[in-house]
């Protein structure tokens, strides 16, 4: 069974840091391009970073460019987003996922993760 599991969400004031982690199991993953998803109340969800395989290429939406990192370490199948200067705005439930093209208007997700919920506080 695949699964992918998010870890290391919370509760953090404005300005703060978080990272989340996402573990993967079931199956190599390394084939896939991974990346992270948001989910605020009341709106669309939203690719916010994707990684490539070997970790060569990383892309972010503008909002978090600068701010938010993303890596990942093949050898653990785990993917993190290193969240920093944290905003109010970024309050949502994060979402790990797999496929491709992931920051295209047309993702192609193949697994989603269940979520963590990050609320940054002013």
């Amino acid at each position: 069974q695949v699964q992918l599991v998010e870890s290391g969400g919370g509760l953090v004031q404005a300005g703060g840091s978080l990272r989340l982690s996402c573990v993967a199991s079931g199956r190599t993953f390394s084939s896939y391009v991974m990346g992270w998803f948001r989910q605020a109340p009341g709106k669309e969800r939203e690719a916010v970073a994707a990684i490539t395989w070997n970790g060569g290429t990383t892309d972010y939406t503008d909002s978090v460019k600068g701010r938010f990192t993303i890596s990942r370490d093949n050898a653990k199948n785990t993917i993190y987003l290193q969240m920093n200067s944290l905003k109010p705005e970024d309050t949502a439930v994060y979402y790990c996922a797999a496929g491709r093209f992931l920051l295209s208007p047309r993702p192609q997700v193949n697994y989603w993760g269940r979520g963590t919920q990050v609320t940054v506080s002013s």
